[in-house]
């Protein structure tokens, strides 16, 4: 098994790399690239972030995690605009990664080929259980991918889904808890 920690200590000599912090809503991905940022800024590191112009809870200048932790960000209109903004940075983090298009893998491979630790962050299914966005193809590169579980509203099991409870079929519907609750497999399929 291959920690993220030995993949930052042999950055130096394999070049970039991408990691994935996927999960539902509610599990703690925000939290936990703001996490590994700190630890990368710690290191004397620099970091860039970026996030979807779409995403404008909370704050349109960084990424919140729902504990009320921040972070300095870049809100963008479309994936190859991290290549337009990007500075040499050795860390470049992406929030709320569902939200972009499909060019999201060329662009984290064109960063990890020249050496940057990518970390890209975001839900691994919308909320009618299916995979959403470029997250599984950019899971499918990645060296190292995270899934993490919010706690079930209704039973306390590890919750995986992202379940929606105000009506309506749009894909994207930006919301917290007064429009979606985490629920594990059998509290999603009991409607």
């Amino acid at each position: 098994m291959v920690f993220t920690e030995d993949i930052f200590k042999r950055k130096n000599e394999t070049g970039g790399s991408v990691e994935v912090i996927c999960g539902s809503m509610f599990s703690g991905k925000t939290e936990e690239l703001i996490r590994r940022l700190n630890r990368a800024r710690i290191a004397r590191l620099s970091v860039q972030i970026f996030k979807p112009k779409t995403d404008t809870r909370y704050d349109e200048n960084a990424i919140v995690s729902h504990s009320a932790l921040s972070f300095p960000c870049v809100a963008i209109d479309n994936s190859a605009s991290i290549l337009l903004f990007y500075n040499g940075e050795h860390v470049v983090a992406i929030d709320e990664a569902q939200f972009f298009d499909a060019d999201l893998v060329e662009v984290c491979n064109t960063l990890a080929a020249k050496g940057v630790r990518v970390i890209v962050a975001g839900l691994d299914m919308d909320f009618k259980g299916r995979p959403f966005g470029p997250m599984p193809a950019v899971m499918a590169i990645a060296e190292s991918v995270t899934k993490l579980h919010a706690v079930c509203v209704r039973c306390g099991n590890p919750a995986l889904y992202s379940y929606r409870i105000v009506p309506g079929e749009d894909k994207i519907l930006l919301g917290e808890t007064e429009s979606y609750e985490p629920r594990c497999r059998n509290c999603y399929n009991i409607v």
